[in-house]
């Protein structure tokens, strides 16, 4: 079990934070979390951000980490979470890394080469000028049609990866969902995740998404916008946030925004169920199952 981390991924409303803290509960351990909406401090509603009841005395890291009037990134992500990884491990305990951005855990968990290209500033340039002058959307669409796969597993508005798949493309000829080189692992896991039928795991959204909205979450991006928070910030452009944003532009009717949220969830939980079931050595986890932390526990340990 020595510097061996436990991963918990998967959709997004699966329950996964309640999971983490009884593994961590069970192994000793800490949680890190791998979610790119947790990283922001004030926007707690719309990301189902862990009270300090749900966590259950266990020390949670990379959470409220940067001001969402700020970008962050994966490699910012990486610079801050690993460390923070090598100090629980050397405390002998166990970091419980949980989320479901993918590409968190991938920059945590691997070593990697970046799909073998180097930079082209150049040609990050040229799609830079691309977005700011059709937008973000043409851009991502470039990404689709010559590489289907990474474009599912990003935002059209995470437009510093867009580029870059598009930039190893240019560079290599081949895709950057296809380049695998350089992926080191740097510690021994165990990846998990919960596997929902479809219909039950959509009905799980929109409960979520009705507990949202009942909770405060259009008061919740008043707050932020009051505090300073440009409608362009990266932060705005989360599932749950940039639709509020519409409705309190256009005045569009609650329910129609409830709708939408609950559609654009269901879309990224697919986009995640994609991601996930090509992680490396990823275990799925029948939901239903009561004995999932013995199990769990027992192939930590084993």
């Amino acid at each position: 079990m020595k510097n061996k981390i436990l991963v918990i991924g998967g959709a997004t409303a699966t329950g996964k934070t309640a999971f983490a803290v009884e593994m961590a509960k069970r192994l000793n351990g800490e949680v890190v979390s791998a979610d790119c909406m947790l990283v922001y401090r004030g926007m707690d509603i719309g990301t189902a951000k862990p009270t300090e009841e749900e966590k259950r005395g266990v020390p949670h890291h990379m959470i409220d980490v940067v001001s969402p009037a700020e970008p962050f990134s994966v490699s910012d992500y990486e610079r801050m979470a690993l460390p923070i990884c090598e100090h629980i491990l050397a405390r002998g305990k166990v970091p419980v890394v949980c989320g479901g951005t993918g590409f968190y855990m991938q920059s945590l968990l691997f070593s990697r080469s970046n799909g073998g290209a180097g930079a082209d500033p150049a040609l990050r340039a040229r799609y830079e000028k691309l977005a700011a002058e059709e937008g973000n959307e043409a851009l991502f669409a470039r990404l689709a049609a010559i590489d289907p796969e990474s474009a599912a597993v990003l935002h059209p508005n995470d437009v510093k990866r867009v580029i870059r798949a598009l930039e190893i493309f240019e560079l290599t000829g081949r895709k950057k969902s296809e380049q695998r080189d350089g992926m080191t692992p740097r510690f021994p896991y165990l990846a998990v995740c919960f596997d929902y039928p479809r219909a039950a795991l959509y009905r799980r959204i929109e409960r979520r998404v009705d507990e949202m909205l009942a909770r405060g979450l259009v008061e919740e991006v008043r707050s932020l916008l009051a505090a300073g928070v440009p409608e362009t910030a990266q932060s705005m452009q989360g599932i749950g946030y940039k639709e509020v944003l519409e409705f309190l532009k256009n005045a569009c009717l609650h329910s129609t925004m409830s709708d939408i949220i609950k559609q654009n969830t269901r879309r990224y939980a697919k986009r995640q169920i994609t991601y996930f079931k090509k992680f490396p050595a990823m275990r799925p986890l029948d939901a239903s199952d009561a004995g999932n932390a013995d199990r769990v526990t027992e192939l930590f340990l084993s």
